[in-house]
């Protein structure tokens, strides 16, 4: 077969939501798997009766791995990237190598699975036709707050990552920040202690609060922003747009929609 560089999205945690098409990639192409963790990934390998050699491929060694991989696709090989959990690149190592497997000519190629990011939006009860995903939340509190503020107006649902040593910290920063928007906290998804917290940050840090403990992959899903109600004279706007040119009732339906108001209520 034709050299080529498999993404390889693996389960993020129920070791079923891996699909044919992986499984089979793995078990009868791929001649090379790089991966984060050998030990981990050797796990689902192990459980699925998949004897391949693994090779690891981590934000330490991405560098020098990457070229070491792309002349391996040079030689003929068919490489499978792998991340720990979910798909590779998605807050997880593999830009340099699909680049460099990219720029050297070599096909690249997805296989996807369950994603957190999808499968917490979907359970969340938050509006799902527009969203931003915006990976882990910064690690310190001064990053992490001047990411809240610039997405304190942000019109699309916001999803992010975090883990449960910065939980805390990170919902009193999105309460302060965010105040009672509503928030859905995923944690553990897919796996036997799945849980979904909803209400307000602060109705969660109190929950979470009363727990000896705070384990688990996290993912945070959060409404947008409410729109605020413009501010001015409706009608002197209808008459502002009329003197530019436009005909009345356009400049009804448009000012109506812009303040929130019914076209009849508008015209009378």
């Amino acid at each position: 077969m034709t050299a080529v560089l498999y993404l390889v999205a693996t389960p993020i945690g129920n070791l079923e939501d891996i699909t044919l098409r992986a499984v089979r990639v793995l078990r009868e192409e791929a001649t090379l798997i790089a991966c984060e963790d050998t030990r981990q990934t050797q796990k689902l390998l192990d459980h699925f009766g998949i004897r391949k050699p693994v090779i690891s491929y981590h934000e330490h060694n991405e560098n020098a791995r990457s070229a070491e991989l792309v002349e391996r696709l040079a030689a003929g090989e068919i490489v499978a990237l792998v991340s720990d959990a979910g798909t590779p690149l998605v807050s997880d190592p593999g830009y340099r190598l699909v680049t460099a497997a990219i720029d050297a000519g070599f096909p690249v190629v997805p296989i996807p699975v369950v994603s957190s990011v999808r499968a917490a939006l979907s359970a969340s009860g938050l509006p799902t036709d527009d969203f931003r995903f915006a990976g882990f939340l910064p690690p310190k509190s001064g990053a992490r707050r001047r990411f809240l503020e610039n997405a304190a107006g942000e019109q699309a649902t916001l999803v992010v990552y975090e883990s449960p040593h910065r939980i805390l910290e990170s919902l009193e920063d999105i309460g302060q920040i965010l105040g009672d928007r509503r928030i859905v906290l995923a944690r553990e998804l897919t796996k036997i202690h799945e849980e979904f917290l909803r209400g307000t940050a602060r109705e969660i840090l109190d929950v979470l609060h009363e727990r000896p403990a705070i384990k688990g992959e996290m993912t945070l899903v959060i409404a947008k922003a409410e729109k605020a109600a413009p501010i001015g004279d409706p009608v002197a706007e209808v008459l502002s747009l009329q003197a530019a040119g436009m005909e009345r009732m356009e400049a009804i339906k448009s000012v109506a929609k812009q303040f929130g108001l019914g076209k009849r209520e508008l015209y009378q």
